[in-house]
C-alpha cells in the first residue's frame, strides 16, 4: 500500500518558540514513520503561518528523516536546526533489521566521492566510508543518497541496490499537485466537519485503501482544512468542487473531547484506523 500524508506549512503555527516548533515536527515525523508512510508532503498555507513557515517545516522534517550517522555530513549547521536535539528518534525498522538473513539489512548511505571504473565511496554508518561499485548503468554524484544492503560488518560486505532508501520522502508542493498524482489512491480530507468514521464505514473503506493506497490530508491547529481551502465548513462534500477535490471528507475522531486536536495527534488517531488490515 502506498501512503502519502500531507500537512500544511502552518502546522507549527501555535508553537510558542522554535524549540517547541521543532519538537512538534518531530512527532509529525514519528507518526509518518510509525504508520509506514511513503511520502510526507508540506503544502502551502501562507495565511495561516506564524513565525515558522514552509521552509522551516521542510528543513526540520528532512533533518528528522536523515539517519543520525549522516546528519553532520548532509546538514552541517543551519539556523533552522538550532533545537534538533529535542527530536525523538524515528528508529525506522528497515534500517535496524537482522543481519542474519541472506539479504542483509537495508541502510541509507551518502556518496562522498566518485572514483574511476564505476566505484564510489559511501558513508553508510560503518566505521569508515566504504568503496563500492555503482549499479550497472547508474551514474552517481557526490552527495547523492543511495540504498545499501549490508550483509556483514566484520568483514564488511555491502552493495548499492536499486531500491527506495529506508523511511519516507519529504516534498513541498501544492495540494492540487499532490492529490493529482497517479499513485494518490483514495484521497481523504480529515475534518471534524466530515463524515464520522464508524466501524461499518471503516470495514467498507479499508479494503479499498489496501488495494489503491491513500493520500491523507490534515489541517493545522485552529485552522482546519475548510479554512485553509476557503470553503464553507458546513458544505464539505465528496464531489470535486472549485478547490481541490477529495474522495472523502472524514471525521476520524468523532468523539473529539478537546476543542482543538493538534495535527500530530490527529495523525496518530487517523492513521491508526485507516491503516488497519482485515
Amino acid at each position: 500500500m502506498t501512503l502519502s500524508v500531507l500537512v500544511p506549512s502552518s502546522v507549527v503555527r501555535e508553537a510558542e518558540d522554535k524549540r517547541e516548533a521543532t519538537r512538534k515536527l518531530g512527532y509529525v515525523a514519528r507518526a509518518a514513520t510509525v504508520f509506514r508512510a511513503n511520502r510526507l508532503v508540506v503544502f502551502p498555507d501562507r495565511e495561516g503561518e506564524n513565525r515558522w513557515g514552509g521552509e522551516f517545516v521542510e528543513t526540520v522534517l528532512r533533518y528528522a528523516v536523515t539517519p543520525p550517522y549522516l546528519r553532520k555530513e548532509v546538514w552541517g549547521h543551519r539556523d533552522e536546526l538550532q533545537y534538533v536535539g529535542v527530536l525523538p528518534p524515528l528508529l525506522v525498522s528497515s534500517t535496524t533489521g537482522s543481519e542474519s538473513n541472506d539479504s542483509g539489512s537495508l541502510q541509507q548511505g551518502i556518496v562522498t566521492e566518485v572514483g574511476p571504473e564505476g566505484r564510489v565511496r559511501v558513508n553508510c554508518g560503518l566505521q569508515h566510508p566504504v568503496s563500492l561499485y555503482a549499479p550497472s548503468g547508474t551514474e552517481l554524484e557526490e552527495g547523492e543518497r543511495v540504498a545499501i544492503r549490508i550483509s556483514s560488518r566484520e568483514p564488511v560486505r555491502a552493495r548499492i541496490v536499486d531500491e527506495p532508501v529506508p523511511g519516507f520522502s519529504i516534498a513541498r508542493t501544492d495540494l492540487e499537485e499532490a492529490l493529482g498524482r497517479s499513485d494518490a489512491g483514495v484521497t481523504i480530507a480529515t475534518s471534524r466537519h466530515g463524515e464520522s468514521l464508524t466501524v461499518p464505514k471503516l470495514a467498507e473503506l479499508s479494503p479499498r485503501i489496501d488495494r489503491e493506497g491513500a493520500t491523507v490530508v490534515f489541517g493545522s491547529p485552529g485552522r482546519g482544512l475548510p479554512d485553509i481551502l476557503g470553503i464553507n465548513a458546513e458544505e464539505v462534500t465528496v464531489e470535486p468542487s472549485d478547490g481541490p477535490g477529495f474522495d472523502l471528507w472524514l471525521n476520524t475522531i468523532p468523539r473529539q473531547g478537546s476543542e482543538v486536536v493538534r495535527t500530530e495527534e490527529a495523525m496518530f488517531a487517523s492513521l491508526a484506523s485507516l491503516t488497519l488490515t482485515e
